[in-house]
């Protein structure tokens, strides 16, 4: 057997879905550094042209009766490979979808906590996994047209506050906006100057579409999707925290056989403490983030509010914009730390338990961050 005929017979082997499904995740998380980085963005919207394309030419192409081949013969060169490789169309908006939900998820997964954004992420999940099996249903212009609704929206809304410095709710709203324009346009592109179809076919393939968009702008206004392009790098508690040159000194109580810690967990109730993170935000990037403090006194009673202070951050630093909060003391009982963005949404959470202790000094241990 030739080499090529090797190739083509393990490519249709049952388990290369699979393969390529996990190198492609790999991949991306190798290469996908960050998230405001030019060229990861201008690939990733030229998957977003791309597929537009495909669903355009998979909706007229699919609209009309076969060709003539004596027309066939007649066409351009490039028409005539339109046309042939029709057959891929479902395989190539595959790999498209595929390569844009794994993106999203890896830079969603940097956002996302396990509080309610994670309902968006695990969207993304699901969606990313559950493409691998249709690739028979990618002929249908209600998903397919459903699906790019869903990728358009998911970049529109950490592309947006990358190239304009700016995250809030009306930048949100913009991304929606164009979410819906784009599916409008590409369902006009496929049902222009097509006499055969009517115009409540065209509604009922967009319809769908753009309710799922109001559904995931419903999902902003529950603080479910991550506060992309903001991610929590780093966050703990800690006894002191103080600027040496360009790097912070944390220190916090570690004994010698705690080689894994880096922070307090538990604190005692009779000394201040520090709420140290590092927020990672787009180049250019300047925004309002809090520290929302929460207290209960046990794990019977719900969270109350204790204290919001905000933070100003600025952006570009890979390892995040650090910032810290301070207390003067906290009752004993268990205590949390939400980091929120400026629209409220939660970009990490930082948790200790205080605790009542004698006069003993601590064995303060430090970490530079």
């Amino acid at each position: 057997m030739s080499p090529l005929r090797k190739i083509r017979s393990l490519l249709t082997q049952p388990f290369m879905p699979a393969v390529f499904f996990l190198s492609g995740v790999i991949y991306d998380t190798v290469t996908l550094t960050r998230i405001d980085r030019l060229l990861d963005n201008l690939i990733l919207l030229l998957y977003l042209v791309l597929l537009g394309a495909l669903i355009v030419l998979t909706g007229r192409i699919g609209m009309e009766s076969p060709p003539d081949p004596r027309q066939l013969e007649a066409s351009s060169p490039f028409v005539r490979w339109v046309l042939e490789s029709r057959p891929y169309y479902p395989m190539a908006s595959q790999f498209l979808l595929g390569s844009l939900f794994s993106a999203y998820t890896i830079f969603y997964s940097r956002s996302a906590t396990f509080s309610g954004t994670a309902v968006f992420f695990a969207l993304l999940i699901m969606l990313l996994v559950a493409n691998e099996f249709m690739r028979d249903r990618l002929s249908n212009l209600r998903l397919l047209i459903s699906l790019y609704a869903v990728v358009c929206f998911a970049f529109f809304t950490f592309f947006l506050p990358v190239i304009t410095g700016y995250m809030n709710a009306a930048i949100f709203a913009v991304g929606a906006v164009l979410s819906v324009l784009v599916i409008l346009r590409v369902a006009q592109l496929i049902y222009r100057n097509n006499p055969d179809r009517s115009r409540e076919e065209g509604i009922g393939v967009t319809v769908p579409a753009a309710a799922l968009i109001g559904v995931l702008v419903g999902f902003y206004f529950l603080n479910w999707i991550p506060p992309v392009p903001l991610s929590l790098k780093f966050g703990g508690m800690y006894h002191e925290v103080k600027r040496a040159g360009d790097h912070f000194e944390l220190a916090y109580d570690k004994q010698w056989y705690e080689f894994w810690k880096q922070s307090d967990t538990t604190f005692p109730a009779n000394r201040p403490i520090y709420c140290f993170t590092a927020v990672f935000a787009s180049v250019d990037l300047n925004t309002t983030i809090y520290h929302h403090w929460y207290y209960r006194p046990n794990s019977n009673r719900p969270f109350i509010h204790a204290d919001k202070i905000p933070l100003k951050i600025s952006g570009g630093r890979d390892g995040g914009y650090r910032a810290y909060s301070f207390k003067q003391r906290l009752d004993p009982g268990e205590w949390r730390v939400d980091v929120e963005a400026q629209d409220g949404r939660i970009v990490g959470r930082v948790a200790v338990t205080v605790v009542e202790q004698g006069e003993a000094e601590p064995a303060l241990a430090t970490v530079s961050y």
